[in-house]
């Protein structure tokens, strides 16, 4: 597929989040694309503004101190982000956030792709890498331009980079992409090297386009900033901001509002061979009523046995890890499916109930 201008979530959340609170309190809003060459150089023309939200440019940022007139920055690589008042994704957590979720899969080698001068992705990277580190495992980072699709020959060039970053991996990995479109580029070479997505490599990715992370195969695991958020905060502080106040010393950073969970990640890096036959059998049926004796038949192993080395390695017992996959899968379908709530909630349970029911069940192979 080519020539797709991808919809960009992160300005039409912030710019949704502005618009409601305009509407709650009876603003005028204007979307003015060109407000810092339409503000006046000089105070003694006609302003045809009382505050702005912007993604500001240093040239905004100038005449607006010129006339007085309040700007709040929602763009954290904006060159003006020191001189303005600001609210942002709270990045630094949302790295924090990735790094974990990756780490409590079971994954002991990590690497990020960020794009450069995107400093938000450098921020959730320096993040990424503080976490593992801390968990005592190692993180290969790479950077690629914030675009590589203009000409076949950048496009080229970034594939020779990333492939480049990718034959230093020794998998299983976990992987952060800043960008969703280049998660999708990573998942593409995986499959042409002959590693599985998520056993081999688990993928992270973006801020929850879900246009990008739902519709092709695997879907992506991905972080949902909640952006109307921003733009409604942003807002709020505007008002403040044109009512007299004073701007807040530091910016206000909102934490994400959810890790939304795909195929991707779904899976727990072990190096127990029956372990991880175990747990690929527990994800490929976790739509049907299975229980810990199922599990140990497909391993052909004594349940009691299974259930001593689920302890030793993840911590927790056979039915936990079935229901939690099942709960897994419910987030999934409630975010992509339109099956009824109740029905999905009836799933989740059955398979818990029937884990508890046979788990000491004698099996010997």
């Amino acid at each position: 597929m080519r020539a797709l201008s991808w919809p960009y979530k992160r300005h039409a959340g912030v710019f949704a989040g502005t618009q409601q609170y305009a509407q709650e309190h009876g603003w005028e809003s204007i979307v003015d694309e060109f407000a810092d060459d339409r503000l006046p150089a000089a105070p003694g023309s006609p302003i045809p503004y009382d505050g702005v939200i912007a993604r500001a440019t240093p040239k905004l940022a100038l005449r607006a101190a010129r006339l007085k007139i309040p700007v709040v920055n929602v763009w954290l690589s904006s060159p003006a982000r020191k001189n303005l008042p600001g609210v942002y994704p709270d990045y630094s957590d949302i790295g924090r956030m990735r790094a974990e979720h990756l780490l409590a899969r079971g994954f002991r080698r990590f690497a990020t792709l960020t794009s450069k001068h995107n400093r938000g992705h450098a921020v959730e990277m320096q993040a990424f890498s503080a976490e593992v580190s801390e968990a005592g495992c190692s993180c290969l980072s790479e950077t690629i331009p914030l675009s590589i699709s203009a000409t076949l020959k950048q496009a080229r060039t970034a594939e020779r980079k990333i492939a480049a970053w990718m034959n230093a991996w020794n998998p299983p990995v976990g992987v952060f992409v800043g960008d969703e479109a280049y998660g999708r580029i990573v998942a593409q070479m995986c499959r042409y090297r002959g590693w599985r997505v998520p056993q081999d490599v688990a993928i992270i990715a973006g801020a929850n386009e879900e246009t990008i992370c739902e519709h092709l195969r695997p879907t992506l695991t991905s972080v949902e900033i909640g952006f109307e958020r921003i733009g409604y905060e942003a807002a709020r502080l505007l008002d403040r901001l044109m009512a007299g106040g004073s701007p807040p010393a530091e910016p206000i950073l909102l934490p994400a509002q959810s890790l939304v969970v795909r195929e991707s990640t779904d899976f727990f890096a072990v190096d127990d061979e029956l372990i991880a036959k175990a747990l690929a059998y527990i994800a490929t049926r976790s739509h049907q009523e299975i229980g810990p004796d199922d599990v140990a038949d497909a391993v052909n192993m004594h349940t009691r046995t299974l259930q001593r080395h689920f302890h030793k390695l993840l911590g927790r017992p056979i039915a936990t890890e079935i229901r939690r996959v099942r709960i897994e899968r419910a987030k999934r379908e409630l975010s992509q499916s339109n099956r009824p709530l109740a029905q999905i909630a009836r799933d989740v349970p059955a398979a818990a109930g029937k884990g508890h029911a046979g788990a000491h069940r004698r099996r010997w192979r």
